[in-house]
């Protein structure tokens, strides 16, 4: 039987965090090579550090796209926000060593087969709105809602910086979150002379209009800045990396995770395209009130267009046997790679929004971004189970 009353923890990082700023330039280039044609091939890497930023990978599509690449680097640096001593984004050095996609990769994909093997999870849970779990989901919602008050640029907070982190540790009793046991919030600040407890002050108010109420109370433990003065911050305080914060762009470690990152990658790539689907299908699973929690594993095998297998834990919360719910599944829609770019619309540049604060748990919006977060396969769902079940 599952744990009831527990202490569970999440953490996320903004998106001025070094290896963020590479997800959302990596997401940039792809996005650049997807708004001339939906079928181009990219896996893009970034590596930043002081006054530097590399860009490396494989791609196939528009050759003009390579000629914007350093500009579009810059664009994304601007618009998180840095100009530092250091890492700005008018003096950065712009490398770019993209180069065309392997042909062996290629023959694969081109029948419509998985650009890579792996395995893919998708996650959902009834304890937030998001249908998300509530650490990873608030911890994202504290860093926009910081985000959103430094680019506003008044007050106190546009003095904050765009290199920040979060953590809450969650108490949960009879399943369900209830409150705020630490909350750990480190923040990158333009003035030198601004102590722990200031930021405190600073930060404080826009972190109780995001969380529930009732959650913070006297007994929450905070640790602002515990290590003291944050003013150098982003890649020139720590080189960043593409890919490496996987469990932020996911579920906060409530799940588990198959290894493969998201960011710089097109969706013939079911290391992303699986892991959306994935969702999509937990998602609708806990929408559709078959479970209340609900994992579900699918792999692949590069070149080979049916998933292997399909697996679904529930973790006891299901009202139909899980047998049923895999057969559902299979039954509800296409799998395939194919299939899964039809069915989530995923062939546009609707990538670098999803960079940062999570990839899942986000509201769909018109430009047919976060298409995995809808929930309308619940009624295709319902349909494919028995009705003798």
């Amino acid at each position: 039987m599952a744990r009831l009353d527990y202490l569970f923890t999440s953490e996320s990082v903004s998106e001025g965090h070094p290896d963020k700023v590479c997800d959302q330039i990596s997401d940039a280039v792809l996005d650049g090579y997807l708004e001339r044609d939906p079928e181009a091939r990219v896996a893009c890497e970034v590596l930043a550090t002081t006054d530097r930023v590399v860009v490396a990978g494989e791609v196939r599509g528009p050759g003009e796209v390579l000629s914007e690449v350093e500009g579009l680097v810059r664009d994304c640096v601007r618009e998180i926000g840095y100009e530092q001593r250091g890492f700005h984004w008018n003096n950065l050095q712009v490398s770019n060593y993209l180069h065309a996609q392997s042909a062996h990769i290629a023959q694969g994909v081109d029948a419509d087969g998985a650009g890579d093997q792996g395995i893919m999870f998708g996650y959902a849970v009834n304890e937030t709105e998001a249908l998300m779990p509530a650490p990873i989901h608030y911890s994202h919602a504290i860093l926009k809602r910081l985000t959103e008050a430094r680019k506003a640029k008044t007050g106190e907070a546009a003095l904050l910086g765009p290199d920040a982190k979060s953590q809450l540790t969650l108490r949960y009793a009879g399943g369900k979150p209830v409150e705020v046991t630490s909350l750990v919030l480190s923040t990158q600040h333009l003035e030198p002379s601004w102590s722990s407890q200031k930021v405190r002050e600073v930060i404080e108010p826009y972190i109780r209009e995001v969380l529930p109420e009732g959650w913070l109370s006297d007994a929450t433990e905070w640790h602002v800045n515990p290590t003291g003065a944050f003013v150098i911050g982003g890649p020139d305080g720590d080189a960043g990396l593409t890919g490496r914060k996987i469990i932020v762009d996911t579920y906060g470690g409530a799940a588990p995770h198959g290894g493969g990152a998201f960011s710089g990658k097109d969706p013939t790539k079911v290391d992303r395209s699986a892991a959306y689907v994935a969702r999509y299908l937990a998602k609708n699973v806990v929408a559709a009130e078959l479970a209340d929690r609900c994992c579900i594993q699918l792999s692949y095998a590069i070149g080979v267009a049916k998933p292997l297998s399909i697996y679904v834990d529930t973790y006891g919360t299901n009202k139909v046997d899980e047998a049923q719910i895999e057969k559902a599944v299979w039954a509800s829609m296409d799998l395939t790679p194919r299939g899964i770019r039809n069915q989530l619309a995923l062939g546009r540049p609707i990538y670098r929004r999803t960079a940062a604060y999570g990839h899942f748990g986000r509201t769909p919006d018109d430009e047919g971004g976060f298409s995995w977060e809808r929930t309308n396969l619940v009624e295709a769902l319902k349909a494919a189970i028995p009705s003798e079940v």
